[in-house]
C-alpha cells in the first residue's frame, strides 16, 4: 500500500500558530481518509501518521494508504408504499427510485418504519480509487484549518489562509495526486532553504525520501529534530564561557524552533555596564525584542552575554560579521531601556495616578482612573472578608498597591516594552521607596498569565489580582463581550484561569461567591453568567492543569453549587485528590455504584414528595438490615463530618466506604418502593441520608469503573 505525503507551501507564517496548524492538518488528513474508507483495519495514528513544519511549509505524511475504497451496498430508503405502488402496480414513483438506485422494480423491498411502511432498496457503491477521493476531498480540509487571522491573497478569489500558497506537493507513492488549492496545482516540487539551497526547485522522488531530501537541502522539517539540534547547540555554546549556562526558556526554544529551518546558535556580548539596569529589563529587551537566550553564572545572576539562534550556517568571518550586528542592536536597545528609565523617573507614580483619567480601559467603561476606582472597592471589600477567615492583611498597603497598579501604563518603558507591564510598575515602586508590600503587589498583579507560571507572592498581591480580573470579567460580560468559540479579545478566559490559579494556590480564604456577588451588583443574569464562567475555568483548572480524570471533577463539581463553601477552589482541589486517592478501591467502587442506584431510586421518589418524612429508628417491619444500615449510616455522617471540616477528605470517603456490606445487604433483603407508604418513606429518608452525606464530598454517580 502506498504511503500519501502533501507539502503545503508557504510564505513565512508566523511562529506561534504554527504548531497548532501542523497538529490539525495531520488530524484532518487521517480523519478524511478513515471516513473515505482509505485506511486499512487497525490503522494508528501514532504508528502510521507524522507530520512536519517549518516556517515556511506544513506537511503530512501517512503510511500505507489503500489504493482504492472497498464497494459497500447500502440500503436506501424510498417513498412510502402507498405512493410507489397502487392496487399493487408501481407508479413512476416507484420507477424513479429504482432507476435512481441501480436496481429493477422487483428487486425493491418493503421495510417498516415507525412512520409505516416504505420501499427500499439495496444499492452497491463502487469504490473510488484514492487518488480521486484525495484530489477531490483534500483541499477542503486544507481551507478548513483555523488561524487566529487569516487573509485574502489573490483578488476576486474566495479562499482564505495565513499566508499566500506559494506551491503544492502531494504524492500517493510515486504518483502526483492534483491536488488544488489557492491557485496552485500540487505537483511533485518542493524548494529548500532560502538562502543555504540553491534555490532552485526540486522533485521528491517518493514519500518516504522527503525528509532527508529537505535535510539535503539545509531544511530540517522534522520539528523535534530542530529543536533537539537547538538545544544541543545552546549548550555546546555556552561551555565557551566558563561556570555559565544559558537559562532555561522553553517557550522561547520553542518559538525559535518553529522560527528556523537550519538553526545554528551564536554567542554574543555586551558591556558589563548595563547589568546595573534591573534583570527584568535586560532579560526582556533580549527574549521578547529580539529572540535571545539569556546567560546566567553558576549562582543565577545575569551574565553580560546572550545566545542568538540563527536560521542560517556560519563560517569564523561570517559569525564574526553577524555577532557584531547582534551586539550593536541589542546595545541600542539597552540604552533606550536606560533612558527611559531614568526619564520616568522625573514623575513619581503616586503622581502619575491623575494621568490615568487620559488612559482608556474600553471606550464603554471608561477610563482606568475609573477602573481603578472600581477595584480599589472590591479589593477592600475581599481583604475584609478574608480577614474575617483568619487572614492576615496589610489592608494600608492593598490600598497604595491598587492606586498605583495601571500608573505604569504612562510610562516610557512601558510604553516601549508592554510585556512589563506591572513588573515597571512594582520596580519603580520599591525605588521611590514604596513599601515592599505594596510594591510587590503592584510587580505581581498579572501572576500567573498562564497555568504554569507562579501566583502573587502575597496575599496582598493575591486580591489586587483576583480584584482587577474579576473586574474586567463582570463590566465585560455586562456589556455582552463574554468569549465564543475561539474568539477572546479581551483574554477573558486567561483573566477567569488566573483567578482560580491563584484561589487554589495562595491559601488565601476566599471562595468565588463573594468574588462573583460583589463583582457583579443588580444583574442576576450577568452574575450567572459570571458563577458559569468561572466554574468552566474551574473544571479546566482541575483537568489541565492538575491533571484529574474527567470523572473525578464531574464528581467534585456536580455538587458544589449546593455546598455552604460554595466556589471554595482549594477545597474542590482537595476532594478530587481525595477522590483519585480512594477510587481505586473495591469497596469505593461498590459504594459508587450504590450511590447511583440510590440517586436515581430517589429521583423518583422526589416527583412524588415522598422524601419529608424523618427516619425514626425503624419502619415498624422490624428488618434487621434497614435498621442496621441506619444506624451505621449515623455513626458514619457523624464521623464524615468532622472529618471533612478538617479537609481529611481520603479518611472520610473510606469511612464511607465501610457502609458496602451493609448497603449491600440492605439493597438483597429489602424493597426500598414498599407498597406501604409509611415503610417506604422511612427507607427512601434512609438512603436520603446516605446520599446527603456523600454528596457532601462528591458526586459519586459520575465515577467511571474501569474496564
Amino acid at each position: 500500500m502506498p504511503d500519501l505525503l502533501l507539502e503545503i507551501g508557504l510564505e513565512e507564517v508566523p511562529a506561534r500558530m504554527i504548531a497548532s496548524a501542523q497538529a490539525e492538518l495531520l488530524r484532518r488528513t487521517v480523519a478524511l481518509l478513515g471516513r473515505e474508507r482509505l485506511l486499512p483495519e487497525g490503522f494508528s495514528e501514532l504508528d502510521g501518521a507524522e507530520s512536519y513544519s517549518t516556517t515556511r511549509r506544513l506537511a503530512v505524511l501517512v503510511r500505507g494508504v489503500c489504493e482504492r475504497q472497498d464497494d459497500v451496498s447500502e440500503e436506501v430508503v424510498g417513498p412510502a408504499v402507498k405512493i410507489a405502488f397502487k392496487d399493487g402496480v408501481a407508479t413512476p414513483a416507484a420507477e424513479s427510485f429504482a432507476r435512481k438506485n441501480g436496481v429493477g422494480v422487483a428487486d425493491l423491498k418493503t421495510i417498516a418504519t415507525p412512520k409505516g411502511e416504505y420501499i427500499a432498496a439495496t444499492s452497491l457503491k463502487a469504490g473510488r480509487d484514492a487518488a480521486t477521493v484525495i484530489a477531490s476531498e483534500l483541499p477542503k480540509e486544507i481551507a478548513a484549518i483555523y488561524w487566529a487571522k487569516s487573509m485574502y491573497w489573490r483578488a476576486g478569489k474566495p479562499e482564505r489562509f495565513v499566508r499566500p500558497v506559494l506551491w503544492l506537493l502531494c504524492l500517493l507513492g510515486d504518483e502526483v495526486v492534483p491536488v488544488s488549492f489557492g491557485g496552485k496545482t500540487a505537483g511533485r516540487v518542493t524548494f529548500g532553504h532560502r538562502v543555504l539551497s540553491s534555490g532552485e526547485p526540486f522533485e521528491i522522488e517518493a514519500p518516504e525520501s522527503y525528509v532527508a531530501q529537505l535535510e539535503g537541502e539545509y531544511v530540517l522539517v522534522d520539528v523535534e529534530a530542530r529543536r533537539h539540534k537547538i538545544r544541543k547547540a545552546l549548550d555546546h555554546v555556552t561551555r565557551e564561557i566558563s561556570g555559565a549556562r544559558w537559562r532555561e526558556d522553553e517557550a522561547l526554544v520553542d518559538q525559535v524552533t518553529h522560527l528556523t529551518e537550519w538553526p545554528t546558535v551564536l554567542l554574543g556580548n555586551f558591556e558589563p555596564e548595563y547589568l546595573a539596569l534591573r534583570e527584568e529589563v535586560l532579560v526582556t529587551v533580549m527574549r521578547d525584542h529580539q529572540k535571545y537566550f539569556a546567560v546566567e553564572d553558576a549562582e543565577g545572576k545575569l551574565a553580560p552575554h546572550f545566545l542568538a539562534v540563527l536560521n542560517i550556517s556560519t563560517d569564523e568571518n561570517s559569525a564574526a560579521i553577524i555577532r557584531q550586528g547582534n551586539e550593536r542592536v541589542l546595545r541600542a536597545r539597552f540604552n533606550d531601556a536606560r533612558f527611559f528609565w531614568e526619564f520616568d523617573q522625573r514623575v513619581p507614580l503616586v503622581e502619575r495616578v491623575k494621568l490615568l483619567e487620559n488612559v482608556t480601559f474600553q471606550k464603554d467603561l471608561g477610563s482606568y482612573a475609573t477602573k481603578a476606582d472600581r477595584v480599589y472597592e472590591l479589593a477592600g471589600f475581599l481583604a475584609g472578608n478574608a480577614e474575617s477567615w483568619g487572614a492576615k492583611i496589610d489592608t494600608e498597603a492593598l490600598g497604595t498597591a491598587v492606586k498605583l497598579a495601571k500608573t505604569d501604563l504612562t510610562t516610557e518603558l512601558v510604553k516601549e516594552f508592554t510585556e512589563l507591564q506591572g513588573v515597571i510598575g512594582g520596580l519603580y515602586a520599591v525605588s521611590q521607596g514604596i513599601s515592599k508590600t505594596a510594591s510587590y503587589a503592584i510587580y505581581d498583579q498579572y501572576s500567573p498569565a498562564g497555568m504554569s507560571d507562579r501566583i502573587p507572592r502575597s496575599f496582598e498581591g493575591a486580591i489586587l489580582g483576583i480584584a482587577d480580573r474579576a473586574d474586567t470579567i463582570a463590566n465585560m460580560f455586562k456589556l455582552g463581550m463574554e468569549p465564543t468559540g475561539s474568539k477572546d479579545p479581551f483574554s477573558l478566559r486567561r483573566s477567569g484561569n488566573g483567578i482560580i490559579k491563584i484561589l487554589a494556590e495562595s491559601g488565601l480564604p476566599l471562595t468565588l461567591a463573594p468574588i462573583v456577588n460583589h463583582s457583579v451588583k443588580d444583574d442576576e443574569a450577568t452574575r450567572q453568567k459570571m458563577r458559569e464562567f468561572l466554574h468552566e475555568r474551574l473544571e479546566f483548572y482541575l483537568r489541565e492543569a492538575r491533571g484529574f480524570a474527567y470523572d473525578v471533577v464531574a464528581a467534585v463539581l456536580a455538587p458544589m453549587r449546593n455546598l455552604p463553601n460554595y466556589g471554595n477552589i482549594a477545597d474542590a482541589v482537595a476532594r478530587a485528590t481525595a477522590l483519585t486517592a480512594v477510587r481505586g478501591s473495591e469497596d469505593f467502587l461498590a459504594v459508587s455504584a450504590a450511590f447511583k442506584r440510590m440517586k436515581n431510586i430517589l429521583a423518583q421518589a422526589a416527583e412524588t414528595g415522598e422524601l419529608k418524612v424523618v427516619f425514626q429508628g425503624g419502619s415498624g417491619t422490624a428488618d434487621l438490615a434497614e435498621v442496621a444500615l441506619w444506624d451505621a449510616a449515623e455513626h458514619v455522617e457523624a464521623e464524615v463530618k468532622a472529618l471533612t471540616a478538617k479537609h481529611e477528605y481520603v479518611a472520610a470517603l473510606e469511612r464511607i466506604a465501610t457502609l458496602r456490606p451493609l448497603v449491600d445487604e440492605f439493597f438483597e433483603q429489602v424493597m426500598v418502593l414498599d407498597p406501604n407508604p409509611i415503610v417506604r418513606r422511612t427507607r427512601l429518608a434512609i438512603l436520603s441520608a446516605i446520599v446527603g452525606t456523600i454528596r457532601s464530598i462528591a458526586d459519586l454517580s459520575e465515577i467511571v469503573a474501569a474496564g
